[in-house]
């Protein structure tokens, strides 16, 4: 039986969170990518809590590119992360590589003031 791609992205997604896990000190900035939507949020593993998320779904977002959308979603989830003391975080890529949307939303957060 092959391995798609989707389970391809699920076992490196398995492996990067055994290494990379979040805590108060140091949230995990995790990302989540579909075809048409990014999202990201700060996720604290210790409590299991999410400290702040934006995502390309919300009403201001919409009609932007893809490419747009993941700036703004980065800069939206540091502002927001900045608002709940939030400045060093641990960055979850799921899985996809770093590249495109993932990286650009990354960039667009450090820009924004998380340092990782």
């Amino acid at each position: 039986m092959a391995i798609t791609g989707t389970d391809a992205r699920s076992r490196r997604h398995r492996r990067i969170r055994g290494r990379v896990v979040g805590s108060s000190e140091r949230p995990r900035l995790s990302v989540a990518r579909s075809n048409k939507r990014i999202y990201a949020q700060l996720i604290d593993d210790s409590t299991g809590r999410t400290l702040a998320a934006a995502g390309s779904h919300e009403a201001d977002l919409r009609g932007l590119s893809k490419a747009d959308a993941a700036n703004a979603v980065g800069t939206r989830v540091a502002e927001r992360g900045r608002e709940a003391g939030v400045t060093r975080v641990v960055f979850d890529r799921a899985g996809y590589r770093y590249h495109g949307r993932v990286a650009r939303l990354a960039e667009a957060a450090r820009e924004g003031g998380l340092e990782f």
